[in-house]
């Protein structure tokens, strides 16, 4: 049929005529002869078709019954569907069918939990079977058994790895796991306690291999060591053994000076060796004493090698874990006892420990092959390690003496002054003063001056430099722990001092100025250090010795001392003053009697401070710390006096008398500053200016004391020539004062404003 559907193409159908152009137009004859042949070709396809469809005949038949099949189902499932859909819309069949869907899931899921609920309740019943067979197999003396179940159990009901949101009876077999395992552990404990037993009467370490707990009868010690270490608790059962062989056997073989012996036996019964037994033995000559270590060594190798053979049955395991065990503690003992206590005391003698040293590393040697320490962890190698850090050790030792001997000098020192010192006059180098010769006496690096310390202080610091002489003689390590004992035991002082003379620093005593002093030389001697001795430092300290930076800590611990004295001085004779009631009143007997007494207070003080401050301070610090105190003393006198605002003639000679009475007092005291002054010159200090010009309220108090008898008219002429100006007085004072003494007339009026006009000038 394919041949019948080709297309029809014009040229052949006009073959004998030229269409290449398509825009020749075609005749009528041509039209007429296209039409015909036309309808040729439609009547040969007819045709074409006709026979086509006579010869497929029976295929065409079959198709059509197909079809005609198709279409009858296709309307009976039309009217079942149709009769479904009626049914439904009468009755609400969907519905029913979900709540049967539900309740076949519902049961469904209640048969997979109850499934599952049943495994795991097989598995709780198998556990508790677990758990009741161990404690029965222990019961039974079964105990490797016994130790693997545990052990299974632990990895099965997954300890120390919980969960949230476990079953409870989880919690409740872990529960049981843990009292099965603490009655293991226990059980454990009394077979090495009956294994293991020491006899104090024949000093004596005995070792059963038969053992009997808790009516277990014939239980070998190899057996309990392999329960032991299947359960994994060596280290737990084997701890009493190891403090009973520590305390009993190793502390003995290592004890420097009477060190103990030992001697094994073994009691052979019917069925094999049934106990040893390790003697403990006092030293046959207690004079002997080890200087290399080699006996320790091999008195310890020996209780060691006792354990090894009979406790551990020369299993590498077992003994590890016993020296896991035992090793720090062993160590500590060896070193405490014979390391520390053979560490030369004097650098020369370094070489000779040498020997132990070598000795020392044969015998972790020894350990190492034994599986007693490990090979590969350094920590195991303690002793090496002390005996080769030898020099550390002497430093170390040495370091802790000296900062002993600061310390404890420190402590006993009460602060008192030499018995043989005297003081006649300020302390200068060269002055040809043999009287004071004692230690205390010193010299100060950066002044021309000397001043008088605390036998603590002297002692520090000949300690000190006694250590920096060592310094530069040893080699780079000792040297630098030195160093740090010269650093720690100068800090010792701040650390030290000011605590223990907390009490004493809150009154006026000569203790405050010994300290002060104290801290004053120690900076300069700090400071100083450096340079005496750095070029003589080995070179590998020569770069990181510092002392400069500790000198500021105690020139201001210095001058805080000094100042806290100052300001409780200045409180003091406040106080005193205040007793005195402003000065009012003085023309009054029982008012004069009163301020006179605070005036004789004020200058008792002002003695006590001066007896003790200048035999001690320094001229220079006394002259300063003593005029502060002064013009504190004189400004508030002035003071209190120039703010009495009404003063009768007779309270003016009053306040005078107090004025002459206080001056001539303290006119010892005023000459030690002239004496301070005078010296200060002779030690080439700078040119010292006049008393008067360190205490200005000096010069004030003495014109106050004239002006209080002075005339009016004097008065004035005083202020116009200044000399009332330069002795501090204020025209707002002076006025006051004026008017406090003279009534009111022309004159002071007159005064007041020649006074006033003056100072516009």
């Amino acid at each position: 049929m394919d041949p019948l559907f080709d297309r029809i193409n014009v040229r052949h159908l006009l073959s004998g005529h030229d269409l290449s152009d398509p825009s020749t137009p075609l005749s009528a004859p041509d039209l007429r002869l296209i039409i015909s042949r036309l309808e040729s070709h439609s009547l040969h396809i007819k045709s074409k078709v006709r026979s086509y469809l006579l010869s497929h005949r029976e295929d065409f038949a079959s198709l059509f019954s197909q079809c005609n099949d198709a279409v009858f189902k296709t309307n009976e499932i039309s009217d079942n569907v149709s009769g479904i859909l009626s049914l439904i819309s009468d009755r609400p069949i969907d519905v029913e069918i979900r709540k049967l869907v539900d309740e076949i899931g519902r049961t469904t899921k209640e048969a997979r939990e109850k499934r599952e609920m049943l495994g795991l309740l097989k598995i709780i019943v198998g556990i508790c079977e677990r758990l009741e067979g161990a404690r029965s197999a222990f019961s039974d003396g079964r105990l490797r058994f016994a130790a693997e179940e545990v052990k299974e159990l632990k990895k099965a009901l997954r300890i120390g790895d919980e969960e949230e949101g476990e079953p409870i009876v989880y919690g409740l077999l872990r529960k049981q796991w843990a009292d099965l395992f603490d009655e293991m552990q226990d059980l454990f404990s009394k077979f090495m306690e009956n294994a293991v037993r020491f006899e104090q009467d024949s000093r004596t370490i005995r070792v059963k291999y038969k053992l009997c707990v808790d009516k277990m009868d014939g239980i070998e010690l190899h057996t309990v060591m392999e329960a032991m270490d299947v359960a994994g608790i060596l280290d737990y059962s084997l701890a009493k053994a190891a403090d009973l062989i520590i305390k009993h056997a190793i502390t003995p073989a290592v004890s420097y000076g009477s060190p103990a012996m030992f001697a094994e036996d073994v009691n052979q019964g019917s069925k094999g060796i049934s106990e040893t037994v390790l003697k403990i033995l006092p030293s046959q000559d207690c004079k002997i004493v080890d200087v290399d270590g080699d006996a320790i060594y091999a008195r310890v190798i020996q209780v060691i090698k006792f354990i090894f053979k009979h406790i551990c049955f020369e299993n590498g395991s077992w003994i590890r874990s016993f020296g896991r065990l035992t090793w720090p503690r062993i160590s500590d003992i060896i070193i405490s006892k014979f390391l520390s206590k053979v560490v030369p005391e004097d650098a020369s003698k370094l070489v000779d420990f040498q020997k132990i040293v070598k000795c020392t590393s044969e015998f972790e040697f020894s350990l190492k092959e034994m599986m007693f320490i490990s090979a590969s962890d350094g920590k195991d190698y303690r002793l090496s390690s002390f005996s080769e850090n030898v020099e550390v050790h002497f430093a170390f030792r040495k370091k802790t003496e000296i900062l002993g001997k600061a310390r404890n000098s420190l402590l006993q020192c009460d602060f008192s002054l030499p018995q043989d010192y005297t003081s006649k006059g300020p302390l200068l180098k060269n002055d040809g003063m043999a009287i004071n010769s004692s230690n205390q006496v010193v010299d100060l690096i950066f002044s021309s001056e000397r001043c008088v310390v605390s036998k603590a202080a002297s002692q520090l610091m000949e300690l000190v430099h006694q250590t920096l002489q060592d310094v530069c003689l040893s080699s780079a390590r000792v040297a630098l722990e030195f160093y740090h004992a010269v650093r720690d035991a100068i800090l010792l002082y701040e650390a030290v001092i000011p605590v223990k003379l907390e009490r004493q620093l809150d009154g006026i005593n000569q203790v405050a100025i010994l300290m002060y002093n104290d801290c004053l030389f120690l900076s300069q001697e700090i400071l100083g250090l450096a340079f005496e001795y750095r070029t003589d430092f080995p070179d590998s300290i020569k770069e990181h010795a510092v002392f400069a930076d500790m000198a500021p800590r105690f020139h201001l611990m210095a001058e805080e001392i000094l100042q806290r004295q100052i300001r409780i001085v200045i409180f003091n004779l406040r106080e005193a003053i205040d007793g005195a009631d402003g000065f009012q009143n003085t023309h009054q007997m029982q008012q004069f009697e009163s301020a006179k007494f605070s005036i004789d207070q004020a200058v008792f003080i002002l003695e006590k401070v001066h007896i003790i401050w200048e035999p001690l301070l320094r001229p220079s610090t006394y002259k300063r710390s003593m005029c502060m105190v002064l013009e504190s003393v004189f400004s508030r006198i002035t003071k209190d006096i120039l703010l009495l605002d009404d003063l009768a003639a007779e309270e003016t000679l009053q306040l005078q008398r107090l004025i002459h009475m206080m001056l001539d007092n303290l006119s010892s005291l005023l000459k030690s500053l002239i004496s301070a002054f005078d010296s200060n010159a002779k030690s080439e200090e700078d040119t010292s200016r006049p008393i008067d010009d360190l205490i200005p309220s000096l010069r004030k108090i003495r014109k106050l004391g004239e002006l209080l008898d002075m005339p009016l008219k004097s008065i004035t002429s005083a202020w116009e020539s200044g000399e009332l100006m330069s002795c501090g007085f204020t025209i707002l004072e002076l006025k006051d004062f004026i008017r406090a003494i003279f009534a009111d007339s022309t004159l002071r009026k007159e005064c007041i404003w020649r006074i006033e006009n003056v100072s516009l000038y």
